[in-house]
């Protein structure tokens, strides 16, 4: 589907999707925020898990795109639930493509599947000092639930749970 505003095109996957979501992670936060190599292991190993245990009924994955160029993407994680609780992950914009509405966009697609799932709860895990992220997660409804100190990927970061009840 392609957006009129950005012109930007959403797709579900494609070929090359862990390869394309896991380098967009891997630079974004080795260059901005100092992560190691077990950061980018650890994207693309769970984003290929995931792809592997897809189930459409409880999971969603939506790259965004303008052109040919990878712009963003957003995936929703059923598999964990406990009850009807799903995860969002996986959530970017290329930088060149920041603030022009597609980080938004893909967050609320996420939800609205959510909700025609029946997930009644939306939680992800974050850390502290992504601000735009964040700025997107509460203009959706989400809300901080947690937060506790961790040594990962070569880093001290404050580990931060959102949370977001849903109309399932």
């Amino acid at each position: 589907m392609k957006d009129g505003l950005n012109d930007i095109q959403y797709t579900g996957r494609v070929p090359g999707a862990i390869g394309l979501i896991t380098a967009c992670h891997a630079a974004y936060y080795h260059e901005n925020r100092g992560l190691d190599l077990s950061f980018e292991i650890q994207v693309a190993s769970e984003l290929a898990a995931f792809l592997d245990r897809f189930d459409p009924a409880r999971d969603g994955l939506w790259l965004a795109w303008s052109g040919d160029a990878f712009a963003g993407s957003v995936a929703v994680d059923g598999s964990e639930s406990r009850g009807r609780e799903a995860r969002l992950r996986w959530f970017i914009v290329e930088p060149d493509f920041q603030g022009r509405g597609i980080g938004g966009n893909l967050i609320q697609r996420a939800v609205s599947f959510c909700e025609d799932a029946g997930h009644a709860r939306l939680f992800l895990w974050t850390f502290q000092g992504l601000e735009q992220a964040r700025s997107l997660y509460e203009k959706a409804g989400f809300r901080l639930s947690q937060e506790h100190e961790v040594t990962r990927w070569g880093q001290q970061i404050l580990e931060q749970r959102f949370d977001l009840p849903l109309k399932a």
